[in-house]
C-alpha cells in the first residue's frame, strides 16, 4: 500500500508527488488520462505543429521509476470511503490510502446550446481532443472557435497554422477581458485578423447546426457560420464531484486550509480543485505553489500557503500579454501608447501605489513590475512607464 495517493495526473499532482518521493515516502498517483504525464501548458504548442506529441511527456517510466512515484494512468476514481481510507475504482478495485491528496483539476464548460454534442464540437482541454482536432484539420476547411479567451485564442492561432479557415466568436465586446484593458484587447483583436483570424465580438452563439457533424454556428443576430470544426473554450470549472460525494466541505472548490488540507485531516486538496480563502486558482504557478506547501505539509513541516497577486505572462499570435493586480480597478490610470509599434503599458493607482499593470508587446520588465505590485511608487510616478532600464540609469544620473 502506498503511503500517499494522489489523484491527477497534471501538473500540481506531479509536482506534490516528486517532493514526496524525493524525500522517500512511497507514492502512487492515478491520473484519469490514458498514457504518461504530459505537459499540459504546451498543447498549444503542440498544436500549432512546433511541438511533436512525444515532446510533452514530462515524466516518462524510468523518471518516474527514480522518484519512487507508481503511476497509474486511465484510472478512474469513482468514489472515497474516508471511514476505511479506500478508494473505489472502476472495475470494483479497492485501493487503500493513508494520506490522499486531491489533484483533480477542473474541467471545460461545455455551453448547453443545442448541436453541442456533435461529434466534432470539440473541448480544448486534453491530448486526446488536440489530436482530434489535429484529425480535423487535416482535411482543411473552416474551424469556429467559440471563447476568446486564453485557451480560445490558443486554440485558434494553432488550427490557423495547421491549415484551417479560423473564426473566434466571443460574446463579450473585447478579447480576453480578464487580462487585458480595451485597448490592448482591441491591439490583439487587430493583430490576430492581420494573421488571417476573423475575430467576432459581442457574438452570442445560440445552437451548433449539424446532424452527425457541426456544420455550422447560429449566432443570436441570425446569422449561421458554416464550419467544419467547432472549438468551445468558455471557461472551466473545478472538479468537486469526487470530494462532495465523499461529505468534504466544499463551495465553488474543495475547501482548504493555509496547510492546503481539507475538512478531512487525512486529505489535501490543490490545484484548480481547491478553494482557498475564497478563491480558486487557474494558473499553474500558484498551483504549484499550492502542491509545495502540500508537500511539505505531509512531511511533517508546519507551512502556511499565501496567495500573491495574480499574474498572467502569455504570448499569443506572436505578441506578449502580461498582467498583474487588478486591472478593473477604479483608480488613477498611467498609460504608454505606441500602437504603431505594436507596444502598449497602463498602470493603475490608488493612492500612489500600484494596484494593476498591463503590457502588451514587449513585455521582458514585467518581473520588475510585478515586484511594484500594492508598493507606492510615487517616486517613480513620472518614468513608471518607461521600465526598470529607464529608471536605473535616472537613478544613477541623479
Amino acid at each position: 500500500m502506498a503511503d500517499i495517493v494522489v489523484i491527477g495526473g497534471g501538473p500540481s499532482g506531479l509536482r506534490c508527488a516528486e517532493r514526496l518521493g524525493q524525500a522517500g515516502r512511497s507514492v502512487c498517483v492515478i491520473g484519469a488520462e490514458p498514457g504518461l504525464p504530459y505537459n499540459r501548458m504546451a498543447l498549444s504548442q503542440h498544436l500549432a505543429g512546433d511541438y511533436a506529441e512525444a515532446d510533452l511527456i514530462t515524466h516518462d517510466g524510468d523518471r518516474l521509476a527514480r522518484l519512487g512515484i507508481a503511476y497509474r494512468a486511465a484510472t478512474t476514481v469513482l468514489g472515497i470511503d474516508r471511514d476505511a481510507k479506500r478508494l473505489a475504482l472502476e472495475g470494483g478495485e479497492q485501493l487503500p490510502y493513508r494520506e490522499l491528496v486531491l489533484a483533480l483539476g477542473s474541467q471545460p464548460f461545455r455551453l448547453p446550446l443545442p448541436g453541442a454534442g456533435l461529434a466534432s464540437v470539440l473541448m480544448y482541454r486534453t491530448l486526446c481532443e488536440v489530436r482530434a482536432m489535429l484529425e480535423i484539420a487535416q482535411r482543411g476547411g473552416h474551424a469556429v472557435v467559440i471563447g476568446g479567451g486564453l485557451l480560445g485564442l490558443e486554440a485558434a492561432v494553432g488550427l490557423a497554422r495547421r491549415g484551417m479557415r479560423v473564426t473566434v466568436l466571443h460574446a463579450l465586446d473585447r478579447l480576453m477581458e480578464r487580462q487585458l484593458v480595451p485597448f490592448a484587447a482591441g491591439l490583439l483583436a487587430r493583430r490576430l485578423r492581420s494573421q488571417g483570424i476573423a475575430v467576432e465580438l459581442s457574438a452570442a452563439s445560440i445552437a451548433i447546426a449539424g446532424e452527425a457533424h457541426a456544420t455550422g454556428v447560429v449566432l443570436k443576430d441570425g446569422r449561421t457560420i458554416a464550419c467544419d470544426l467547432v472549438v468551445m473554450a468558455v471557461g472551466i470549472r473545478p472538479q468537486t464531484l469526487l470530494a462532495r460525494s465523499a461529505g468534504l466541505a466544499v463551495e465553488h472548490g474543495i475547501l482548504v486550509d493555509d496547510s492546503m488540507q481539507t475538512s478531512d485531516p487525512a486529505i489535501h486538496a490543490i490545484g484548480e480543485c481547491a478553494q482557498h480563502d475564497g478563491q480558486c486558482c487557474g494558473l499553474v504557478a500558484p498551483a504549484l505553489a499550492q502542491a509545495e506547501i502540500a508537500a511539505r505539509h505531509l512531511l511533517g513541516e508546519t507551512v502556511a500557503y499565501r496567495a500573491t497577486a495574480d499574474t498572467t505572462m502569455l504570448k499569443i499570435a506572436g505578441a506578449g500579454v502580461w498582467s498583474a493586480g487588478d486591472i478593473a480597478a477604479d483608480a488613477e490610470a498611467l498609460v504608454y501608447d505606441d500602437s504603431d509599434g505594436g507596444e502598449y503599458r497602463k498602470f493603475l493607482l490608488q493612492d500612489g501605489r500600484l494596484v494593476g499593470a498591463v503590457l502588451y508587446g514587449e513585455t521582458s520588465e514585467a518581473p520588475w513590475y510585478a515586484g511594484l505590485i500594492g508598493a507606492d511608487i510615487s517616486s517613480l510616478r513620472h518614468i513608471l512607464p518607461f521600465g526598470f532600464a529607464f529608471a536605473s540609469q535616472q537613478a544613477t544620473a541623479a
